[in-house]
């Protein structure tokens, strides 16, 4: 007979209603918690004997079939068809498991396509990059059997010593929040029954952390928190429907996220009206006894969690488990509230289609896995990533007819492990690694069976991408000069012989993300220090002094300050964590088929001692009064927020306001026109920022509030028009109420928030209004082309 729960007929509610009302205490328990895949595997075989002692009460989720083993996608979704056919057939109630992943730059799997890192990725300006990202991650993912991505990260970080700046979208909340959108609505799809669960994290403030150190303390004022590191968050929330929050390893104000519902519950449901599922980040329930110090055991963190509302444990079964049933059996925790958060949990799983759909056809899996068209997105993805930024004399691009010998030197410059971030998958098996053979540090259980990969995909290096574009005609000399993190100068006379004899030497330099010691960018891999790490900037040094024309390619992380190879270098590209089309790209923005058009996400700081630093700063921020400077340093940014060069010129003129005052409820459109005013065509990132003049409560002098990506032919000229609404000033007053006041808008439209190229203002009219539930998150833009300026 078939449970009333399996009729597809019924409501959603029904369904949930039904199966609920069937379940044991257990049964409700097990869908709290999850188990790694490997606790269920012999060696890469599924394990039935295994999964009779996991899953005795069926389970909520499994952790990372694909990113905590070696199969590839073929193997990863029969693995996954393996536990669903098990859940289906040897459980009493047949509920199937979600499978969640990473993707923080691709889905994190072997033989998956790896994207530019997500610092990367916010460094095109181009939130339908994201998208399309989130697409293809999307249509992996499932065609693996997996249904939840722990992804995208939408801390706002302003501290580049934090090891994970890499992993976000930068230190803007605008930028943040446009990126999350786009990438969201393109992992979890038009109808989730169809799509992944995309997982907004850290919820909140993990970015700007103590000292910029792993889940250290987050000291964020209640203002700045709602309108900088909520902001994104609710704007996801409310523009794309995200389906499920991870809440950050640290603590606001004495309280660890984990147990914080005012966050977890106030904000994010009562207040936005988020109906998805709350996750625990991994090991972080335990962590409210172990780390935290605020729960006396873990029945006592079971406790917490419960009721401030994390509806699942990460990533195996710990305190949601036998503590959760003592603390039910003692009446610390309610059988209610344990409903609550299983019903949760049943609605998600039902609105997959888990329980009408439970398998893939791997048959089929490999037609969606690194196939043409997704390597052709990935190379267009990391050319939108790179950023020029300098190019003194036109040294770039290079021209093959005007060279003889190239020199290519540098750890990273033939290193294809260090291309990419530190969610990609190498870099976890390496994580996994360690920790079972080194410091198990989380007490989690190990993979018996894992081995480290270096080529998960087909990738080529910066230094073989480059021979194969100058072909022949060229003579490559290469020499490594020297390691990312050694202090090892051995190669150096090698380095320099190449770099002597060369035309041209390219140069390079950067980190190597990941989790392991041996990693310098990532999680838990927080600096002291901002500059070039081992002895690569005296490497830098010694070829600039061979008088070799001399190009500095970054491979890194976070922003480096490299004040020495800023003033000594003549041209210089940031390339980040650029994926497995990185060398390609890297090649084909050196070479000019590719138009540089990146823009800084962040700002780079000229020391660490700036820190932090950003645009957005206050009427008071940014200088030390009265002198400007600081005694032994500028206090302006070696490179600024929005700013990336272009082998093109462009020309911003004929600002115009369609008009001058606007009602509290009104809006106004803005526009310019942008001429490509060089020989080049290429594509010009157009920047809108505002400034409330005249606020209850002090104001950013800058704060973005909009962009577009145009491409311009030579000598073409654009119309750009930016609609904005009164609600987007929106700020939170003295007495926490979000609200519009009338008072003068100073506006800015330019090529970076140190280069306005126009400005102009308007002034919003009428009584001071509450507009907390009509919020606008996102600036539509128009751009139409106006032809040539010859014609």
């Amino acid at each position: 007979m078939t449970a009333k729960y399996q009729d597809a007929k019924m409501s959603l509610e029904d369904r949930v209603g039904s199966l609920l009302s069937e379940m044991t205490i257990d049964e409700k328990i097990a869908q709290l918690s999850a188990v790694w895949a490997y606790e269920v595997l012999d060696g890469l075989t599924f394990s039935e004997e295994k999964a009779k002692r996991h899953f005795q009460y069926g389970i909520g989720q499994i952790t990372r079939i694909g990113g905590a083993t070696n199969h590839d996608a073929v193997g990863t979704g029969q693995i996954a068809n393996e536990i669903q056919a098990f859940l289906m057939q040897h459980t009493r109630l047949k509920i199937p498991a979600i499978v969640h992943e990473e993707s923080c730059s691709g889905y994190m799997a072997k033989g998956a396509t790896c994207f530019p890192q997500s610092i990367g990725i916010a460094s095109t300006w181009d939130d339908a990059i994201a998208r399309r990202v989130g697409e293809v991650i999307r249509q992996q993912m499932r065609a693996a059997g997996a249904h939840q991505a722990l992804a995208p990260l939408l801390d706002v970080t302003r501290d580049p010593r934090w090891g994970r700046i890499e992993e976000t979208f930068g230190e803007d909340p605008y930028l943040v929040a446009q990126m999350g959108i786009g990438y969201v609505q393109g992992l979890q799809g038009e109808r989730l029954s169809e799509g992944v669960i995309a997982t907004g994290k850290h919820f909140v403030g993990y970015g700007i952390s103590e000292g910029g150190m792993n889940w250290a303390p987050a000291h964020i004022p209640q203002r700045e928190l709602h309108e900088v590191y909520l902001y994104p968050f609710e704007a996801v929330v409310r523009a794309a429907n995200l389906g499920s929050i991870m809440p950050g390893y640290h603590e606001l104000d004495g309280i660890p996220c984990h147990h914080n519902k005012q966050l977890l519950v106030d904000i994010l449901r009562d207040t936005w009206g988020f109906d998805g599922i709350v996750v625990s980040d991994y090991f972080a329930v335990n962590m409210l006894h172990e780390y935290h110090h605020v729960a006396r055991d873990k029945v006592q963190a079971a406790q917490f969690a419960v009721q401030a509302g994390v509806d699942v444990e990460l990533p195996s079964r710990d305190v949601y488990g036998e503590s959760l049933l003592q603390a039910i059996t003692a009446g610390l925790v309610t059988v209610d509230e344990v409903n609550e958060l299983v019903r949760r949990i049943l609605t998600m799983k039902f609105r997959l289609g888990l329980f009408e759909n439970p398998y893939v056809d791997t048959s089929r899996t490999l037609e969606v896995f690194d196939n043409e068209e997704q390597r052709h997105l990935a190379r267009m993805a990391a050319q939108k990533s790179i950023i020029l930024l300098k190019n003194e004399a036109q040294l770039l691009p290079l021209r093959v007819s005007a060279l003889k010998k190239l020199a290519i030197i540098g750890p990273n410059a033939h290193n294809t492990r260090n291309m990419v971030g530190d969610y990609a998958y190498p870099c976890h098996i390496e994580s996994l690694l360690e920790m079972r053979d080194e410091d198990n540090v989380f007490a989690t259980p190990m993979p018996e069976d894992v081995e480290r990969v270096q080529e998960f995909v087909p990738m080529q290096s910066i230094l073989e991408a480059m021979t194969a574009k100058v072909g022949d005609g060229v003579e490559i000399a290469y020499a490594q000069g020297c390691d990312v993190f050694s202090q090892d100068d051995t190669g150096f006379a090698e380095a320099v012989e190449v770099a002597s004899g060369a035309d041209v030497a390219v140069v390079v330099v950067g980190d190597r993300a990941g989790l392991t010691d041996e990693c310098t960018t990532g999680e838990s891999r927080d600096r002291a220090t901002l500059g070039l790490l081992g002895v690569q900037e005296q490497l830098v040094q010694a070829i600039v002094a061979t008088g070799t024309p001399t190009v500095v390619v970054f491979v890194s992380g976070r922003p480096l300050a490299t004040p020495w190879i800023a003033n000594h270098v003549p041209a210089i590209v940031e390339a980040w964590l650029p994926g497995e089309e990185g060398g390609a790209a890297v090649a084909d923005v050196l070479f000019g088929d590719y138009n540089p058009s990146g823009r800084l996400p962040v700002t780079v700081p000229r020391s660490v001692g700036q820190v932090p630093i950003y645009y957005a700063h206050k009427p008071s921020g940014g200088r030390s009064h009265w002198k400007g400077t600081y005694v032994d340093e500028s206090n302006e940014p070696l490179y600024a927020f929005g700013y990336g060069l272009s082998y093109s010129t462009f020309e911003y003129s004929n600002l115009t306001l369609s008009t001058d005052t606007i009602d509290v409820h009104g809006s106004v459109d803005i526009s310019c026109v942008v001429t490509n005013t060089s020989g080049v065509g290429g594509e010009e990132v157009v920047q809108l920022y505002v400034h409330d003049v005249e606020a209850d409560v002090t104001r950013p002098l800058q704060e973005l509030r909009g962009y577009t990506r145009i491409f311009l032919q030579p000598g073409e000229q654009m119309q750009v028009t930016f609609t904005l609404s009164a609600h987007q000033f929106g700020f939170y007053n003295r007495q926490m109420r979000y609200v519009v006041e009338p008072g003068v808008i100073d506006i800015g439209i330019g090529a970076a928030s140190n280069d306005i190229r126009l400005t102009g203002s308007f002034s919003i009219t009428g009584e001071v209004s509450d507009v907390a539930s009509q919020k606008i998150f996102t600036t539509p833009v128009r751009a139409v082309s106006l032809g040539s300026v010859q014609a």
